[in-house]
């Protein structure tokens, strides 16, 4: 009886995903990652209440009631951190559910989810170290090769040699050490592993954050500015950022009638010609939006000053009330929308799209950004672990003293 369960439940969703990205081909690539992922949702929901029924238990509530928790939160106030935590709650959770119900109710289609996500498992504990080295190498030698030789383009170098070095410590540094002390020589892997979960973490309400759908009803697209080529001209990166906006104006003006306002955010650095904002709005002039439908703000040299002098120009503007969203390269917007929260700017963001060989190294200086910001926990955390290390240490040489 449960083999034609499965069978028909899989059947039904390869059908319904089939006839939902066909209905929705022409959308973008966020609204058919989160058409698909509602729809998966929301089938694999109704598979384990079905089943549930029949089992005459509940346990699909405690996923369910976590994921609540964290959609609650999350549409409070998405740009923060522990929205990650309860995310990856949620996520523990649901598998630890999966793995009960494939235990007490014979679901093939859970088992199978649990089989794939097994055998990943794994392979990363077989390979993960020695793969993540591999890739971060290979992925600073495509960094180093196609973009500026700076320090915020080595992160996936450090991070590869700060793999290596705790690994060598680690394991060479047991046979060179008293037994008392060995403690001390994970002291670099379990700094490691501790900033590996904040950064799973960030990268986990990142990804989430892609997923904004702004409605169309917005005054201003704010567009975040970034370096210029000779002082003048919009770089490839900074030109998404312009076209996502674009994007949204023309999508806007197709379903109201009413484009936003484009509000160029950017000043002037010590090597530029122009300000950034300038430039901006010939970028976009040139692509056909009219003057009139373009501001510029031209005093800003951060982020945060982006969002902050932004904030002053639509109040400016509108000072019975205003609606805002803001673009950005899809690695940055979450920071930046943290920015925008620690001005009082209500905006969430929509991300351009990156060079997919540049993400790994752009995350990971939005990390090392976020772990600035929240430095403080971070720094007595790493003193806690090596408070802990060193007790442990301290403990085992007393256990020789009074042994010998």
């Amino acid at each position: 009886m449960f083999i034609a369960r499965d069978v028909s439940a899989l059947i039904v969703y390869l059908v319904s995903i089939i006839l939902l990205n066909v209905w929705i081909s022409k959308a973008d690539q966020e609204e058919r990652l989160r058409k698909n992922l509602f729809l998966t949702g929301g089938l694999l929901s109704l598979y384990c209440l079905i089943i549930e029924i029949q089992a005459q238990t509940i346990y699909l509530v405690i996923p369910l009631g976590f994921y609540f928790l964290f959609h609650f939160f999350y549409f409070r106030d998405k740009a923060r951190l522990r929205n990650g935590w309860l995310f990856n709650l949620f996520l523990v959770s649901l598998f630890v559910y999966l793995g009960v119900l494939s235990y007490t109710s014979i679901s093939l289609i859970t088992i199978g989810i649990l089989v794939v996500l097994g055998i990943l498992g794994l392979l990363v504990l077989a390979f993960g170290i020695y793969a993540l080295v591999i890739f971060l190498l290979w992925n600073s030698y495509l960094v180093f090769k196609r973009e500026s030789h700076s320090l915020a383009n080595l992160l996936t170098l450090i991070l590869a040699m700060g793999v290596i070095g705790a690994t060598v410590i680690r394991r060479v540094g047991l046979d060179l050490v008293p037994d008392w002390s060995r403690p001390l020589l994970f002291i670099p892997t379990l700094i490691l592993l501790y900033l590996f979960l904040v950064f799973w973490n960030f990268l986990s309400i990142s990804l989430i954050y892609q997923l904004n759908d702004p409605k169309p009803d917005q005054d201003y697209v704010i567009v975040l500015g970034a370096g210029l080529i000779n002082g003048e001209r919009v770089s490839p990166l900074l030109a998404r950022r312009i076209d996502r906006a674009i994007a949204f104006y023309h999508m806007q003006s197709r379903k109201t009638l009413s484009p936003p306002q484009l509000l160029m955010s950017g000043g002037q650095g010590s090597d530029e010609k122009v300000p950034e904002s300038v430039a901006m709005k010939n970028y976009a002039l040139d692509q056909g939006i009219p003057e009139k439908e373009i501001l510029i703000e031209t005093h800003s040299t951060t982020t945060l000053e982006n969002m902050r002098f932004s904030k002053d120009i639509m109040m400016r503007e509108k000072p019975d009330g205003y609606r805002a969203i803001f673009t950005s390269n899809n690695y940055h917007i979450f920071r930046a929308a943290m920015y925008a929260k620690q001005v009082g700017l209500k905006a969430d963001g929509i991300g351009a799209k990156t060079a997919k060989y540049y993400l790994p190294n752009a995350f990971l200086r939005e990390f090392v950004a976020i772990l600035v910001i929240k430095k403080r926990i971070h720094i007595i955390m790493s003193i806690l672990i090596v408070l802990a290390s060193l007790a442990f240490s301290l403990l085992q040489l007393f256990v020789d003293w009074y042994a010998s």
